[in-house]
């Protein structure tokens, strides 16, 4: 316990003692907005902050072209131990027209300062019972098309063994649950023709359309609690007089759990080709994007977060309601233990505002940045120092895992 204790306070001294650098670098990745994929600043300016401490090893590019990976490590156990893989993560894309309107300058800042942190406690810790390694782990294109997925499929996760990482918000909450999310784009052909000469001739792809619409409103009634979908006519024709050949709707589907999304998946798509049916038109369905998976809970990860945000003066709510936005973190937290907490930077500004995207950039939202910093360093130092909790955590997530497929 005193050994944790004493961990806990080389965080909190190493993260305040660099507070002006982190404050920088989220500063400048604020005021250089870069969207999924080209996050070219962000990376580079990231990896200056690396080479303030040769210790840290670096590869970038990591798997995709804007991901990095710095580790420091291994430290603690005996000699030819196993290794626990310790991973902070860093997301550093912004929104269209407004910037970080959800606060990625600001993970960006969470994952490098809770590493360094966490890298500060364990130097020169003799009798730590596990030999550990901390990784800083880069994830592009979270609002786009889910850089963290591609990371999986591309094996970066196959070694880490914990998974910490915090967002933005408006609430301070110990974990974001998220939903399952999946994108959907739905395209009619049809046959054009004179809309008033030979209507007969044609086949609407916009009837198809406007059914499909429709059949969905009335499937809305039948929704288990917390799915939803929203969508719409993204294309109905080109001109009044012309038979439209060829519409197109987006849809996005949400669900509470994996399982509740493909499950309302195959509901929707057959509302989708009945209006087809109904119409004489082909239909075309494609998934243009990968399924966000709703973040699977971690009930130690949580009460060791919850305390040590506390003792940090962290006020939570009593209770939290559901979130229906969705992350990529979701499909991490299936395959890795890990923890999602969302803190406030204390604006009354909502996500994907221009309101917020200020507030992610005020002075005032520094302090509680590197407070949750800390608090996701030192709930890592509480698991390192216990084999007994490293258990738990563990044995908390294959429960999950057990939940998420009854």
């Amino acid at each position: 316990m005193e050994q944790a204790q004493q961990m806990k306070k080389s965080v909190q001294s190493c993260i305040d003692r660099h507070k002006d650098e982190l404050h920088s670098l989220s500063q400048d990745i604020w005021a250089h907005p870069e969207l999924a994929g080209k996050e070219n600043y962000a990376v580079e300016r990231l990896l200056q902050f690396f080479h303030l401490d040769p210790a840290w090893s670096i590869q970038s590019p990591y798997k995709m072209p804007t991901a990095f990976r710095a580790s420091w490590g291994p430290v603690g156990g005996s000699e030819g131990d196993p290794v626990l893989n310790v991973a902070f993560l860093c997301e550093y894309d912004a929104l269209p027209d407004i910037g970080h309107a959800c606060g990625h300058n600001l993970i960006a800042e969470v994952g490098v300062a809770a590493g360094w942190g966490l890298k500060a406690a364990l130097e020169g810790q003799t009798e730590l019972p596990l030999r550990v390694k901390v990784i800083i782990l880069g994830t592009p294109s979270e609002e786009e098309y889910g850089g963290k997925i591609e990371l999986l499929n591309a094996g970066a996760f196959a070694d880490i063994h914990l998974v910490f990482m915090a967002h933005p918000g408006v609430h301070d909450w110990v974990s974001m649950r998220g939903r399952a999310r999946t994108s959907m784009l739905v395209k009619y052909h049809g046959k054009a023709s004179h809309a008033a000469a030979l209507p007969w001739m044609g086949v609407s792809s916009l009837d198809a359309a406007v059914q499909a619409y429709s059949n969905l409103a009335m499937l809305r009634s039948q929704l288990k609690p917390g799915c939803a979908f929203e969508g719409i006519i993204k294309h109905g024709g080109v001109k009044s007089n012309i038979t439209p050949s060829y519409s197109e709707l987006q849809y996005c589907l949400r669900a509470p759990m994996l399982k509740d999304a493909v499950e309302l998946r195959a509901k929707v798509e057959a509302c989708f080709k009945a209006a087809a049916m109904a119409t004489g038109c082909q239909v075309e369905i494609t998934y243009p994007e990968h399924t966000y998976w709703n973040i699977m809970p971690n009930a130690t990860l949580e009460k060791l977060f919850e305390v040590n945000a506390k003792a940090l003066g962290v006020e939570f709510p009593e209770s939290t309601t559901d979130y229906a936005a969705a992350t990529d973190f979701g499909n991490v937290s299936h395959v890795i233990p890990g923890i999602h907490p969302i803190f406030s930077i204390q604006t009354n500004a909502f996500n994907h505002t221009e309101a917020y995207a200020k507030a992610a950039g005020s002075e005032e939202a520094q302090m509680y940045t590197l407070r949750v910093a800390k608090a996701l360093a030192m709930t890592a130092v509480d698991v390192l120092c216990s084999p007994h909790l490293l258990r738990q955590v563990k044995d908390d997530f294959a429960q999950a895992k057990l939940k998420q497929e009854i």
